[in-house]
């Protein structure tokens, strides 16, 4: 799972995945920051009151709150979500079952490697040094008691066992066997499949939820 990464500009945004400006008013910032859980994060998704086709981006909390949420605090992790199970876990499956997939940018992630015995940060960039866009799902959630309205996103994960890089990755569970840890991954969509992601049927979406291979990454220790 990724519970750090680094976010583009609000121009480079705008630039690299042609997004209009939407108002005269800055939505995000100029600097490239980092995100953490719970944290706020710009993401793209297809324009909500759209009745065709047309992307837009929106800021909100890195950690789904579910349409159940009573509170926004939640006790628990939605920062990360498992792609198996979209259909059958509460948090997620109506979002899915509405399309509501977003895109969220990011110049790197990192991700912990145990491989000395301790952890040691490792960051994740495209080797052709472009913005990652990975995938996500995304919600927006009416606060009961103040009727505010928060817009949220997660990032979703796939396994990685069999991936050569992506399964050096987290601390191993010395109680399984290497090809049963479930190491996770993040899911990067490439450009030319924005638009199926965004507004594809929800098979056509599936299709997209696979591990990326080795040669796109450019990784090393922090």
């Amino acid at each position: 799972m990724c519970n750090r990464y680094n976010t583009p500009t609000e121009t480079e945004i705008e630039r690299h995945f042609r997004i209009g400006r939407q108002s005269p008013n800055r939505w995000w910032t100029d600097e490239r920051i980092d995100i953490f859980p719970r944290a706020q994060g710009p993401f793209i998704r297809r324009t909500h009151d759209d009745p065709g086709y047309s992307r837009e981006p929106v800021v909100g909390q890195w950690g789904l709150i579910p349409w159940f949420a009573t509170e926004r605090a939640l006790k628990y992790s939605t920062n990360n979500a498992r792609s198996e199970e979209l259909e059958s876990k509460a948090s997620y499956k109506t979002p899915w079952a509405r399309g509501q997939r977003c895109i969220i940018p990011a110049w790197t992630f990192d991700e912990p490697n145990w491989e000395s015995g301790k952890n040691v940060w490792w960051r994740f960039a495209r080797k052709d040094g472009e913005p990652w866009a990975l995938a996500g799902l995304w919600n927006r959630w009416k606060d009961p008691g103040s009727g505010e309205i928060v817009e949220s996103y997660t990032m979703l994960t796939i396994n990685a066992d069999a991936h050569p890089l992506m399964s050096r990755m987290h601390k191993p569970d010395p109680k399984l066997p290497s090809g049963k840890q479930d190491k996770r991954s993040v899911i990067p969509i490439e450009m030319e499949d924005i638009d199926q992601w965004l507004a594809g049927t929800q098979k056509e979406a599936s299709e997209l939820l696979r591990l990326a291979p080795v040669s796109v990454f450019d990784a090393a220790p922090v």
